[in-house]
């Protein structure tokens, strides 16, 4: 078995963000040290973050929905309104 060689990392952080990250693993039974060592542990394991990292950027479907709404909300005779449900609700289910 090899030798374990241990070394350090210094990074920068919000004060705020460590703080509350602290209180979290303290309350899970950790440090930061053993927290961040389980994390880069799970990105060798996963080859990869262990969590999705995207951008929360709507789907082309969506964006139309949206840009829909908008129009809508612009020029309200662009859509019908209803003042009951049943109504509504009978003319979408005929």
């Amino acid at each position: 078995m090899a030798a374990r060689t241990d070394t350090s990392m210094t990074i920068r952080m919000n004060r705020e963000v460590k703080q509350e990250a602290q209180e979290i693993f303290s309350a899970l039974g950790m440090d930061m040290t053993t927290a961040i060592n389980v994390f880069l542990r799970q990105v060798i394991y996963f080859r990869g973050f262990p969590f999705d990292v995207r951008l929360d950027i709507p789907n082309e479907e969506t964006l139309a929905a949206i840009n829909e709404v908008q129009q809508m909300k612009e020029n309200p005779t662009l859509g019908k309104a209803y003042t009951d449900v049943d109504e509504m609700m009978k003319e979408l289910l005929a």
